[in-house]
């Protein structure tokens, strides 16, 4: 990708996950959200599962499922419907934003690349050592 069109896809990027990344510290209900919005909403399981036009012990198995982390997507966002609210669903980065996320991976490649050389270098006599610090550092621009 050009980098001028991979930057206004960071940008991009960018400004869509902003309103994600405030849910990345929100802590999770033990039990999953699906049983924590059901019992806060006064909702039974037995409507939960009328709603959803399945038993209620398919729905129980859907709340046990999502707090294992092992439902799909799909039937989250159907049980989310039938709890009239909405599946948000974001990957967000762990630290920083989408564009150090970015960054990380083109120093990462980079440094590998100087560590190819310096290897090859290092057989003939010739390597300059610390590569790992020189990969680190930021590059400077040439004009």
């Amino acid at each position: 990708m050009k980098p001028e069109f991979r930057n206004l896809r960071l940008r991009q990027m960018a400004r869509s996950l902003a309103p994600f990344v405030a849910a990345r510290s929100a802590v999770r209900p033990d039990k999953g959200w699906l049983r924590a919005i059901r019992e806060a909403s006064g909702t039974s399981l037995r409507e939960l599962a009328h709603r959803m036009g399945t038993s209620p012990q398919a729905a129980a198995q859907f709340e046990k499922s999502e707090a294992e982390f092992r439902i799909t997507l799909k039937s989250l966002r159907d049980a989310a419907h039938a709890l009239d609210c909405d599946l948000v669903y974001a990957l967000v980065p762990r630290s920083g934003n989408i564009e150090q996320l970015a960054q990380s991976g083109v120093t990462e490649e980079a440094a590998e690349r100087l560590r190819a050389v310096e290897h090859s270098m290092a057989l003939e006599d010739q390597a300059v050592g610390d590569i790992d610090t020189r990969a680190a550092k930021k590059p400077r621009r040439v004009s």
